[in-house]
């Protein structure tokens, strides 16, 4: 019987609001493809980006496109050269390997011959907002060994400062999206540097951020939009000291497994982060954790609600997926 392809689109409301520098929601919309042959189901989690042109129509559009090529044997190899990195291609890739998975009785780390990966702490991410509200977040988190604060531009040295001060213990990562400006990054930069910040991502528009090549890092920058997969990882030399790799950026599993070890082989530290998704969407991801020094994997953490049966969290410990769930 050949393979069937199908998919659903399923959403899930945020714990609160989350707040980044291009805006808030309340809820996500994820795209989940499912490949079924012989009996077994092999799934794939995807969360559409706006920032990357794409949409829930326009992604699940991608997916349908690829059923008759999949009933024909289409492999993840295959997959690779026929679409572009990105969240449509990310769904069918991690789908394959969990069918992969279950075909032949093997974990999934075993088939991409990966060590099985451990429980790691996950940073936990603070939503952008007021100084005053960010430092009370920070504070009803600071139990956790490892938070990721969000930032806006003008006034992150206010907001840094009351993070650390409502969190004086944990290690900091900072993430602006993109939202600082030649006139303000110095500045962030040695607020981050004055509070122990650990690592800075994005901080200037990809495409825009030729200064971080002209300026010292007091504290160590992180790519994250202007980097997808391995085609990108040129453009950033002189410019970036880590990478942030997400599966839905460079397009599954299979291509950020190869852009993982490249990215060290070029000496660049790894960050291995997430979109807002469920566990379905971050369980092939702890696939990358023994490459990271950062592990950011706290999608369910943030949510109301979780897909059963969810990745188990103790606190900031993440565990590996069970088989029951993924891989």
């Amino acid at each position: 019987m050949a393979r069937r392809l199908s998919l659903t689109v399923e959403r899930f409301p945020i714990a609160g609001a989350f707040t980044i520098s291009r805006g808030s929601r309340t809820e996500i919309a994820v795209v989940v493809a499912r490949i079924e042959d012989g009996g077994h189901v092999g799934l794939g989690e995807c969360v559409p980006y706006p920032r990357y042109g794409e949409s829930v129509e326009s992604v699940s559009a991608l997916i349908e496109a690829q059923t008759d090529a999949l009933a024909s044997g289409l492999d993840r190899a295959a997959l690779a050269r026929l679409m572009p990195a990105g969240a449509a291609r990310n769904a069918l890739d991690c789908a394959l390997l969990d069918l992969e998975a279950k075909q032949s009785g093997r974990r999934a780390w075993d088939i991409l011959g990966l060590p099985a990966p451990s429980p790691v702490t996950t940073a936990y991410t603070l939503s952008l907002g007021t100084p005053e509200s960010m430092g009370e977040a920070a504070r009803k988190a600071a139990a956790r060994p490892l938070l990721k604060v969000k930032l806006g531009g003008d006034g992150d040295p206010e907001r840094i400062a009351a993070v650390r001060a409502g969190a004086p213990d944990a290690k900091l990562i900072v993430d602006a999206n993109e939202a600082w400006r030649p006139g303000n990054v110095e500045a962030n930069l040695a607020a981050c540097l004055a509070a122990g910040v650990a690592l800075i991502e994005q901080p200037l528009p990809a495409g825009e951020d030729d200064l971080l090549a002209e300026i010292p890092h007091p504290v160590p920058v992180c790519a994250d939009e202007s980097l997808h997969d391995r085609a990108g990882l040129d453009a950033l030399a002189g410019r970036y000291d880590a990478i942030n790799i997400k599966l839905d950026k460079t397009g599954g599993l299979t291509e950020a497994v190869l852009l993982a070890s490249e990215a060290r082989a070029r000496g660049l530290t790894v960050m291995v982060g997430c979109m807002l998704g469920t566990s379905l969407g971050m369980a092939p991801a702890t696939l990358l954790t023994h490459h990271a020094a950062f592990v950011d994997l706290d999608g369910p953490l943030l949510l109301a609600r979780d897909r059963a049966p969810p990745l188990r969290y103790d606190g900031s410990t993440m565990f590996p997926p069970e088989k029951d769930l993924w891989g």
